[in-house]
């Protein structure tokens, strides 16, 4: 690639992205053109401007950074997106790599590593933090069906189908109060809080199957 590296930076908060733009002004080669506070300005702002790399951040208000990287790479193919974030969970990682995004990395970057994760990924290639690479690599290995138990698994599919906690209890014939233990275990195994986020990320890692497929 020639001339500057064109980027767009993705983020709800102010102070994180002045902090961002003023990391990177430092380094050669790289221009921020542009900035978004939520998942469907940073949309409209990649359409606009038509950036090499988006730096995307995960939770924002009105639209969260994987929905905002579907629809970013649906209009504009060419944009990498780089994920920037404080979360490293598994769902969020395999989220966000199946939504497109070439990278993947945590806001305790160093600076320089970041300039770096840049270039490489304009120049199309994959950057990933260590950490969140082993997380990666060890989700991958680990079988699927192990992920959830069959009764969490279970669970997630009735909740899926939009019943409540009492009619899943009355479906699987156990109590309300299990259905929010197994519940709550999925969180935690999904990495999640509550129980749209589990069943999103337990869709998109082929946990259970999306109603009317």
């Amino acid at each position: 690639m020639t001339g500057e590296i064109r980027v767009v930076l993705a983020d709800d908060h102010p102070i994180v992205r002045e902090g961002l733009r003023g990391m990177l002004a430092a380094e050669p080669g790289i221009e921020v053109v542009a900035e978004a506070a939520s998942g469907p300005e940073a949309v409209a702002v990649a359409a606009r401007f038509r950036p090499d790399v988006v730096l995307m951040d995960l939770r924002m208000p009105g639209g969260d950074g994987v929905t905002a990287t579907t629809e970013i790479l649906a209009a504009t193919p060419a944009v990498r997106v780089v994920v920037l974030t404080t979360y490293e969970t598994d769902a969020d990682i395999v989220r966000a790599v199946e939504a497109g995004a070439v990278g993947y990395l945590l806001k305790d970057t160093p600076v320089a590593e970041l300039g770096h994760a840049i270039r490489a990924a304009a120049r199309g290639e994959t950057v990933l933090a260590p950490a969140v690479a082993r997380r990666l690599v060890s989700h991958v290995r680990q079988p699927r069906r192990e992920l959830l138990s069959s009764r969490e698994t279970e669970v997630l599919a009735l909740v899926a189908q939009g019943l409540t906690n009492a009619e899943v209890g009355q479906r699987l014939s156990i109590s309300e109060a299990t259905v929010k233990t197994h519940l709550l275990r999925s969180f935690g195994k999904l990495g999640v809080n509550d129980r749209t986020a589990a069943v999103t990320s337990a869709i998109s890692l082929g946990v259970i199957t999306a109603p009317g497929r």
